[in-house]
């Protein structure tokens, strides 16, 4: 008896003291939309309905003036900067694809050799989060519940799928361009779920591709864009034209599943999936917080082909709009409308289309690497006597042949200098210019003093790096557009957090990207990610 009264106490203690922690909410989910600026929230919003972006934007915490505070602003540091808190500087994803001074090589931001496909017979599936130096928020999540949250991640691209779900998820799932599934990789598990397979067997993307990408409303409603017919947007499904309607019916074969990545219909297969995702995961089942990050990345394929004044870009919008709300009803009525958590954000921006700022008389241009790879090749063999002194020329950053450099007896700083003044006195598209070891004795601030810094990586980094002017385009095709600096229309970015606990406000100082983990661990009362440099911004 006395035991049993003993027991009954010690439940009644442990109990109380659950219900005094801080409650949380049953499930996180996590939207980042690639290379959406600011203000297509703003310019396509009278053609969005009421429960999707502007439900967000109306009854959430939304946040007009947040940036990136760093360079290069692209895919993978994007997504990983979300999601640790922190810059390259420290998380050390500098680019999509950066040098490898140990190999030699350009790698891919989670390229693993070690690591093999699941869900095909490709080498699709051959990567992991192993390159991120620095936790993520579902990784702080994970370690905080001792795994018994459940962390899945769900995107087009590899790496928008991998860097937000971290070092411990469950699952990190993406789009294999070749067969249209879904796949994984071994680092998470030896076999795709069986809901997963039967996903797969439906071979939607085939499904998707018989019809025809209509406009969603009359023409006269795309008034933020500007003339369908442009000569500067890609013929990306080989119709002869890169007007409304699209077809797909001239595309070869081999290209029906990679072709499918641009057009909106991508991003309804993404929404469907996570729904699934939930139901068949049973995210959000109980009090233990699980997390579902889902990137969308058909908006990027097609900015980039078609630029952020176009009819495609816009309506794309206009379509997503309608799956964000499809996500946001999915959650009130299987969730429950106060228990789950939603931020919305952007890996990046993107710049107009030089064809349209020619039009409007604005300066714009674009680099040339391989000229300016034989400008320094030329230089260094004029100066010293060996072209092979340039190891590598990438994102816009210069390494040096560091064996040569000892063979030669040369001082690196003084190469570094030398190579600096050359790079500012015949680039005409440089806005300024860093050496290694002017940046190595500074410190990263989540105000960015410096973009290049906050950027930089010592282990992965260049010898000589560069920033560009505005509007100067990199690793553009002639159409379309790109991004990757440190402007405005790079930088800016939507940022929302909706749901549980949020208020109603709209603030318009400045915030950073780095902001949004320590803010989702703020609200959770967990650690913020191991490199995190920026503030929670709920109070």
């Amino acid at each position: 008896m006395l035991s049993k009264i003993i027991f009954i106490t010690l439940l009644a203690i442990s109990s109380t003291i659950f219900s005094q922690q801080k409650p949380k909410p049953k499930l996180i989910v996590g939207i980042v939309i690639d290379q959406m600026r600011y203000d297509l929230l703003k310019r396509f919003d009278e053609n969005f309905g009421q429960g999707g972006f502007n439900r967000l934007a109306k009854e959430g915490s939304e946040f007009t003036f947040a940036h990136f505070n760093y360079v290069p602003t692209y895919t993978a540091p994007g997504h990983s900067s979300i999601y640790t808190g922190s810059t390259p500087f420290y998380h050390g994803i500098i680019s999509n694809n950066y040098y490898n001074k140990q190999t030699k090589t350009i790698v891919s931001s989670t390229y693993d050799k070690n690591e093999t496909t699941v869900g095909s017979d490709n080498d699709k599936g051959k990567n992991s989060p192993r390159e991120l130096l620095a936790t993520t928020i579902t990784d702080q999540l994970k370690l905080f519940t001792n795994s018994r949250s459940k962390v899945f991640s769900i995107a087009l691209k590899a790496r928008a799928a991998i860097l937000p779900g971290g070092h411990t998820a469950d699952a990190a799932i993406w789009y294999d361009s070749k067969t249209g599934h879904m796949i994984s990789s071994t680092y998470y598990v030896k076999k795709l779920p069986d809901w997963l397979s039967n996903f797969n067997n439906l071979n939607l993307v085939r499904k998707y591709m018989r019809q025809t990408w209509n406009l969603s409303l009359p023409e006269t409603k795309y008034t933020a864009s500007t003339a369908d017919n442009v000569n500067y947007e890609d013929d990306v499904f080989n119709e002869g034209k890169t007007f409304f309607p699209h077809s797909f019916g001239n595309l070869d074969s081999t290209k029906i599943y990679e072709r499918f990545q641009f057009t909106p219909f991508a991003n309804d297969f993404t929404t469907n999936l996570a729904l699934l995702t939930i139901e068949k995961e049973n995210l959000g089942a109980d009090n233990i917080p699980d997390f579902l990050a889902i990137s969308y990345s058909a908006t990027d394929f097609i900015g980039h082909q078609f630029g952020p004044n176009s009819f495609e870009v816009e309506d794309t919008y206009i379509k997503l709009d309608k799956n964000i709300e499809k996500i946001l009803n999915y959650l009130d009525n299987k969730i429950g409308k106060n228990n789950y958590l939603v931020f919305l954000t952007a890996d990046h921006g993107g710049a107009e289309v030089i064809g349209y700022l020619d039009e409007e008389k604005i300066e714009a241009t674009s680099l040339h690497y391989k000229d300016e790879l034989q400008l320094l090749e030329e230089f260094a063999e004029k100066k010293f006597g060996n072209k092979n002194l340039i190891e590598n020329y990438s994102n816009k950053q210069i390494y040096f042949n560091r064996t040569l450099i000892l063979k030669n007896n040369l001082n690196l700083v003084d190469v570094e200098n030398i190579f600096k003044e050359f790079v500012l006195e015949n680039f005409k598209s440089v806005a300024g210019v860093y050496t290694r070891h002017e940046l190595i004795n500074e410190m990263p601030q989540r105000v960015p003093l410096n973009y290049t810094l906050n950027g930089f990586n010592f282990e992965r980094g260049g010898d000589v790096i560069f920033t560009v002017k505005p509007y100067v385009l990199d690793h553009y095709e002639g159409f379309g557009t790109t991004h990757g600096t440190q402007y405005n229309y790079d930088t800016h970015v939507p940022l929302i957090f909706y749901g549980w606990h949020i208020p109603k406000q709209r603030i318009n100082t400045p915030v950073y990207i780095v902001d949004i983990a320590p803010t989702i661990a703020d609200l959770l009362n967990i650690t913020e990610p191991n490199a995190s440099i920026g503030i929670p911004l709920i109070k």
